[in-house]
């Protein structure tokens, strides 16, 4: 089996794969708050009662392989892996996991990993220019061409990043849950409506924006595929064409996969 490791600024989340190629699919999945002073036998003690609440011994597992964009947690990680499942652990974008695309940017090494990991599953899924958005700890745009070339992207606040400053830089506004308005109404009548309907409304604004410019700059169709924690949340207004909740999981495992066959 094969354990990957997604290391977000938020969270890092474990996802166990079973089978390979069109037969693999998720048999687990597990988060835990990103903390990189946690260390190799903390992660051990919890993955392990995870692992056993499946039916699954650490010896079924053979490949292990890790997403970080908190280079500070990579260390624990690794240790996790050659101590407690004898494996060393594949790392995506440092050899020999190579991402095996052409990144057309100014500073090719600065894209974050989870960004190529995203476009290496996506070209996969789908073909024909792609629009990738990833909600996360900041909400990521990335394109990437017919050819599977990662072309650049947009970098924005994440939305529980722009709540977080709204309330924490404000002296009466209360913290509210984000969730889908009841209604299309964006005249609020009280104040956490007016919250609402400024981060939910705004960002959905903002993803029609962004999008439609980003197209009008490919010049060609391009897909919109999201995927984050929060995709589902602005699923259902025409934004996207495709939701992958697990597209950094997958391409992580795309990546194994190809790796072990080089």
């Amino acid at each position: 089996m094969l354990l990957a490791i997604d290391v977000g600024n938020t969270n890092v989340v474990f996802a166990l794969f079973e089978g390979a190629g069109a037969t693999r699919r998720i048999k687990g999945r597990w988060r835990i708050a990103t903390d990189p002073r946690r260390t190799a036998d903390e992660y051990a003690v919890w993955l392990m009662q995870l692992l056993s609440i499946r039916g699954v011994g650490r010896e079924s597992i053979d490949t292990i392989i890790i997403s970080t964009v908190v280079p500070r947690a990579l260390h624990n990680l690794e240790v996790l892996a050659d101590h407690y499942f004898q494996t060393a652990a594949l790392v995506a974008g440092v050899a020999p996991v190579d991402y095996s695309m052409d990144i057309d940017v100014d500073e090719p090494r600065s894209l974050g990993a989870d960004r190529a990991v995203n476009a290496v599953a996506a070209h996969a899924k789908y073909p024909g220019d792609l629009i990738i958005v990833d909600f996360g700890t900041a909400t990521t745009f990335d394109a990437i061409d017919f050819n599977g070339a990662y072309k650049g992207g947009i970098i924005a606040p994440g939305v529980n990043l722009s709540l977080d400053a709204l309330v924490g830089n404000t002296a009466k506004l209360p913290r509210i849950a984000i969730e889908a308005p009841k209604d299309d109404s964006v005249i609020g009548r009280n104040t956490e409506d007016q919250m609402l309907i400024g981060v939910y409304w705004g960002y959905v604004s903002l993803i029609e924006g962004l999008v439609a410019r980003m197209r009008a700059e490919i010049g060609r169709p391009a897909s919109v595929i999201a995927t984050g924690g929060m995709a589902v949340l602005f699923d259902g207004h025409g934004l996207f064409d495709h939701v992958e909740p697990d597209l950094t999981l997958e391409g992580l495992a795309i990546l194994a996969e190809r790796t072990r066959a080089a």
